[in-house]
């Protein structure tokens, strides 16, 4: 079996989150190998997969340091000036986040996944202490007290297996991580008996840069801005239920996007296929072990209602690369407990509330009975009544990752 050089770290998965954080730790000065069972040019030219990822401004930022942001194409990248959310049959009621200045600033942006991936790859590609193992999978997990070992095989030849030592291990291979149990790390997972399909849609009408939110009683919509006359847009409803839409003609299912927003675009049309995807939460029982940690989705599988999936993956990003460049710069093993207990504390206290208040709110809009109803209008109507309440969120999605720094640091 074929032995490596030991590297500083070594990533399992070559998702957005594990190459945000291959591209932070190698600009800190750590050599870093990634390794992923997808091929390299389905790493470095990922299909597009329906999905839209909402961005606060702390992420752009968080982009934009690593290089990422800049590798965007200007057609990819939606702006939102202000979020709506319409419950049930109440469309003269939806309570409204407003940008502070509406004309010029954003809430967030919209950018597709698959141009993320792309350009986080792109990006650790050209990284000199980045090491890409691509087509190859882990087929063991071992952790000692001086280093963590894995054992690969290529998927095309698994007799030619290597094994690869690292002082620092990291999971950042999904919410259902292989690696994460392999290191015996549990997870609490909550299954929403329910399915979202994701696509982009033309219309007839400009979008005005709004994003939506229509809990309906069948089906919950969401319609995020594109770049032009085009939106992200996302039905959530039922495994029955979405089975059956997917199964609509193309002008069936358009049509009844149409009716169910209002006709405020005026006609809508499918502009690329339907994506099926399961609704599923996951909470690791730990993020920190014996010289390994968890980032991204492997910590925390959040549910996308309130769109903070991607947004938590860089901040368990941001918090790790800095706790690993502190113990760099201090000449501390970097897998030290106290390092990697320091990230676990700050990652599970900034990620806890949002995870089980975003599940709250998704059992809440996913169940149609009475006292559920009044629940929901109830909690809209009080928001609404609340502006602090509405600017501390603007705030939260607004503010900039040195101001959540100082922030995080004051809590």
């Amino acid at each position: 079996m074929q032995q490596q050089q030991p590297r500083d770290v070594l990533i399992v998965g070559a998702g957005p989150a594990g190459l945000a954080l291959a591209i932070a730790l190698s600009d800190a000065g750590l050599a870093v190998t990634v390794v992923d069972a997808q091929p390299r040019e389905g790493l470095a030219a990922p299909p597009e997969d329906g999905r839209d990822i909402a961005l606060t401004h702390a992420s752009v930022d968080t982009l934009r340091a690593l290089g990422l942001w800049q590798r965007l194409l200007p057609g990819e990248i939606g702006r939102i000036r202000e979020a709506r959310v319409i419950d049930g049959d109440r469309q003269d009621a939806a309570l409204r986040f407003v940008a502070p200045g509406w004309a010029t600033e954003a809430l967030g942006w919209i950018v597709p996944n698959h141009a993320l991936r792309r350009a986080s790859f792109a990006a650790a590609a050209e990284r000199a202490g980045v090491q890409l193992l691509t087509g190859t999978q882990v087929q063991r997990v071992e952790v000692r007290s001086s280093h963590a070992e894995l054992e690969l095989a290529p998927k095309t030849a698994p007799e030619a297996a290597q094994r690869l030592q690292g002082r620092l291990l990291v999971a950042a291979d999904s919410r259902f991580s292989s690696t994460r149990r392999q290191l015996g790390i549990g997870v609490d997972m909550v299954d929403f008996g329910r399915t979202m399909i994701v696509c982009r849609m033309r219309h007839e009408r400009p979008h005005d840069d709004i994003a939506y939110e229509c809990f309906g009683y069948e089906r919950t919509l969401a319609v995020l801005p594109a770049v032009g006359a085009e939106s992200s847009v996302v039905v959530t409803t039922d495994g029955a239920s979405a089975a059956r839409l997917m199964a609509l003609p193309e002008a069936e299912f358009a049509a009844l996007v149409q009716r169910q927003f209002r006709d405020r675009f005026g006609a809508m049309h499918l502009s690329g296929p339907r994506h099926p995807y399961p609704l599923v939460a996951t909470w690791a029982r730990r993020f920190a072990a014996p010289r390994a940690v968890l980032v991204g989705d492997a910590a925390v599988g959040m549910h996308p209602v309130t769109a903070h999936g991607y947004n938590l993956g860089l901040r368990s990003v941001e918090l790790l690369s800095q706790a690993l460049a502190e113990a760099l710069a201090q000449r501390r093993d970097i897998a030290q407990p106290a390092v990697l207990e320091g990230y676990e504390r700050a990652h599970r206290r900034g990620s806890a509330v949002l995870y089980h208040g975003t599940n709250a709110v998704a059992r809440l809009y996913a169940s149609n009975g009475a006292p559920q109803r009044l629940a929901r209008r109830l909690l809209l109507d009080g928001a609404q009544r609340l502006p602090p309440l509405k600017a501390a969120i603007v705030a939260q999605l607004t503010r900039a990752a040195g101001g959540r720094r100082a922030a995080a640091g004051e809590a």
